[in-house]
């Protein structure tokens, strides 16, 4: 099992266009071995400490596999919305990992 962490940073008064692009994506993660582990929207007073802006949501999602990864991240359902993500999102941190 392979683990992705995101650190998803919003283009300010897009949150809306973001929820909806996740709305129709989301769903798709089971059709490629995948799980929404969190989602996690924090408060500001959630970090200890910090020395860059904060993310607007925190995923942790895992796949069966990398090809899993890649899978759904080539799926035509979920390109069909990713202008949606490209207007909304500001960038995104992507941290490949593994459960030790």
């Amino acid at each position: 099992m392979i683990y992705y962490t995101q650190l998803i940073f919003i283009k300010p008064g897009c949150e809306e266009e973001f929820h909806a692009f996740e709305d129709k994506v989301l769903p798709l993660l089971k059709g490629h071995n995948g799980d929404l582990v969190y989602r996690i929207r924090p408060l500001a007073a959630a970090f200890v400490e910090s020395s860059r802006e904060l993310p607007y949501e925190i995923h942790i999602v895992t796949f069966g596999d990398k090809a899993d990864f890649l899978g759904y991240a080539a799926d035509p359902k979920r390109l069909d919305f990713i202008e949606m993500k490209n207007n909304s999102v500001e960038k995104i941190i992507l941290i490949e990992g593994f459960a030790l």
